[in-house]
């Protein structure tokens, strides 16, 4: 790479002719040997030296053929990385000039492309981890997000949600509005968070919120306000009632949070069993699941 670099200065638009020039250079060597020895002895044999020049030229311009037909690949290598719309772009408005050759494009090229790949990576991986309705992290993410937490910071509460009698949502006011509410839920249950809590949606019409470094009683608090602002400014009504929602909620102290998910979401079997609109704290967890 530093003696590519170092090189760049030689015929820059073209690998072909810059490596023309280094053979020629290197390929005269013993022609310049010659010259030297002929001079300092005054005994140089023109013909034998044109026709040695003659050879070395000769010589030369057989290697460049055969480097240009070895870089054909390369040069259509180079051609495929570049879309056919930037040089439509570059033909219908002319550009300065740009120092480079072919080596420079297939290396800009390479580069483009793995970009590209890589803000497609990142695409997918941020589909396969967010809510499209939503916006918001799904099961998938919202388990990840807790994954990449330090150990350290994997304990607080873990609460399961549910809206109530969201079927008659869809069966009254249609699957859009459904859709619509289920957006605005998410977002509430977002703006009503701290910024270190992690929101998701659990699937259909539940969530869940991990509240990071939280006791039960904050996070039964702040699910307490979510409802009573639900009843305040609902995001939807059913018979002219505000939609409601229930939630199950349970300590987590470290050990699979999988355990303390299971733990919620039996509270909110409890709290849907018993009327709904409400807050059901789960019973105190194991020893198993203090870690």
């Amino acid at each position: 790479m530093q003696f590519y670099l170092a090189t760049s200065f030689i015929f820059p638009r073209s690998l072909r002719f810059r490596l023309f020039a280094l053979c020629f250079a290197t390929t005269h060597l013993p022609l310049l040997g010659y010259i030297g020895w002929g001079v300092a002895t005054g005994r140089i044999a023109w013909a034998e030296f044109i026709v040695l020049t003659l050879a070395t030229m000769a010589g030369a311009a057989g290697a460049l053929l055969g480097i240009g037909a070895l870089l054909n690949p390369i040069h259509a290598l180079a051609d495929a990385l570049h879309p056919a719309e930037e040089k439509e772009r570059k033909r219908a408005a002319p550009t300065l000039p740009e120092a480079s050759d072919i080596i420079a494009r297939l290396f800009s090229g390479v580069r483009r492309a793995a970009t590209a790949t890589q803000a497609q990576i990142d695409a997918l991986n941020a589909a396969a981890h967010e809510d499209a309705l939503t916006g918001i992290a799904n099961r998938r993410g919202f388990l990840a997000q807790i994954d990449t937490l330090p150990v350290a910071r994997r304990r607080g509460c873990i609460a399961i949600i549910d809206i109530d009698h969201f079927k008659q949502v869809n069966d009254q006011l249609g699957h859009d509005a459904g859709d619509r509410l289920l957006a605005d839920f998410a977002a509430r249950l977002s703006a009503q968070t701290r910024r270190i809590d992690i929101v998701g949606r659990w699937g259909g019409e539940e969530f869940a919120i991990f509240y990071q470094d939280a006791i039960e009683d904050e996070a039964s608090w702040s699910l307490a306000r979510i409802a009573e602002r639900m009843r305040q400014e609902p995001v939807g009504a059913v018979h002219g009632q505000p939609v409601t929602f229930s939630a199950g909620l349970c300590a987590w102290r470290g050990g699979p949070v999988t355990d303390a998910i299971g733990m919620a979401d039996d509270a909110l079997y409890h709290a849907k069993r018993s009327g709904r609109d409400r807050i059901q704290r789960a019973a105190r967890p194991s020893a198993s699941a203090y870690g």
